[in-house]
C-alpha cells in the first residue's frame, strides 16, 4: 500500500510539473502587456519595471526562475495588486471559494440522495419519472446557464433573493443552487441504481418477509448499504466544482478565487494567472490522489492494478 501511494505521489508532482511548464508558456503567448500604465510610461521608466519583475530576461530565462521559485513554495509577487504576496492573495479569497463549494456539494448530495431514495422506492410511478426528468436537466444544462436563469426569474422578476454579491446567507442562496444543480443530477442517478439494487437484495426481502416495519427496513438497512458506493463520487464531484466555481463566481460578483482568475487573465498578472493555476490544478490533483488511495483500500485490485503499470 505504501509503494502505491508514493507512486500516485510522485504522479502527482510530475503532473504539477507539466501544468507549471505548459500554462508558463502558453500564458506569454498572451496579448498585451501585465502594465496598464503603459502609455503613460516613459521608455526608461518602462525597462525599470520589465526588469523589476525580471521580464527582461529571455523567456527560458524567466521559465528557469519560476520553476525554481515554486520549487521553493514562492509564487511570487502580484503586478496588479501592489506587489502583494501571490501565496497571500490566493488564501485571502479561498475563504467565498470554499463556502461555495461545501454548500454545492452538500446541499446538491442531500437533495440528490433524496431524490434518488424516493425514485427507487417509487420505481416507475410519476416520482421516478420526475426525478430522472430532473437529473437530465440538471446533467445536460451548465451551471451558468441555470444562474442566468435564476437571477433573472428568482431576483429581478420575483425580486425574492438578491441577484449578486456575498454578503450574507439570502445571498448564498441562488449560486448555491446554481452550482449544486450537477450533483443534485448525479446524486439521484447513482442512489436510485444503488437503492434498487440493494431493496432488492435477499437481506432485504428477509428483514419485510419478519415483518420489520416498511420504513425502518429502507432507511435503516437499505440506505446504510447503498450510500457507501456514493462516497467514491464525491471526490470526482468536488473536483466538477471546482471548475464550476470558477464561472458561477463571476456572473453572482462573488469575491473568491474564480473572480481573481479571470481578473489576472484580463490584466496579464503573470504570477496570479500562474499561482491560481497551480493552486487549482494541485487542488484538482489532490482530490483525484485522494480518491485513488480510497479505492486502493476499498478494492486491492485496483492497488494491484496501480502497481503492475
Amino acid at each position: 500500500m505504501a509503494k502505491y501511494i508514493l507512486q500516485r505521489i510522485i504522479y502527482m508532482f510530475i503532473t504539477l510539473f507539466i501544468i507549471a511548464t505548459v500554462s508558463f508558456f502558453l500564458m506569454k503567448l498572451l496579448p498585451g502587456s501585465p502594465f496598464a500604465m503603459e502609455g503613460k510610461l516613459s521608455e526608461e521608466q518602462l525597462e525599470l519595471m520589465k526588469a523589476r519583475y525580471g521580464l527582461d530576461q529571455p523567456i527560458p530565462v524567466q521559465y528557469f526562475n519560476y520553476i525554481t521559485n515554486v520549487a521553493q513554495g514562492d509564487l511570487g509577487v502580484s503586478f496588479q495588486f501592489d506587489n502583494r504576496e501571490v501565496t497571500t492573495l490566493i488564501l485571502k479569497k479561498l475563504g467565498p471559494s470554499l463556502q461555495l463549494g461545501a454548500l454545492a456539494l452538500g446541499f446538491g448530495m442531500v437533495i440528490g440522495m433524496l431524490l434518488g431514495i424516493a425514485a427507487a422506492i417509487k420505481h416507475n410511478t410519476f416520482v421516478d419519472y420526475g426525478s430522472t426528468f430532473l437529473a437530465v436537466i440538471g446533467k445536460s444544462i451548465p451551471s451558468f446557464v441555470f444562474a442566468g436563469m435564476l437571477q433573472y426569474y428568482i431576483a429581478v422578476k420575483l425580486g425574492w433573493l438578491p441577484a449578486a454579491f456575498w454578503e450574507g446567507p439570502r445571498y448564498m442562496i441562488l449560486p448555491t443552487i446554481a452550482l449544486a444543480m450537477f450533483p443534485i443530477a448525479t446524486a439521484a442517478r447513482f442512489m436510485r441504481t444503488e437503492m434498487l439494487e440493494v431493496l432488492g437484495s435477499d437481506f432485504i426481502t428477509t428483514a419485510r418477509a419478519k415483518g420489520l416495519n416498511s420504513i425502518l427496513v429502507t432507511f435503516k438497512h437499505g440506505l446504510r448499504n447503498a450510500v457507501i458506493p456514493l462516497i467514491t463520487v464525491v471526490g470526482p464531484l468536488a473536483v466538477a466544482l471546482m471548475t464550476g466555481n470558477l464561472v458561477i463566481e463571476n456572473i453572482f460578483a462573488i469575491p473568491g478565487l474564480g473572480e481573481q482568475f479571470v481578473k489576472s487573465i484580463t490584466t496579464n498578472d503573470y504570477p496570479m494567472i500562474m499561482g491560481t493555476t497551480l493552486f487549482f490544478s494541485f487542488l484538482f490533483i489532490f482530490i483525484v490522489l485522494v480518491v485513488d488511495i480510497l479505492y486502493g483500500i476499498i478494492d486491492p485490485r485496483i492497488r494491484l492494478a496501480g502497481g503492475k503499470d
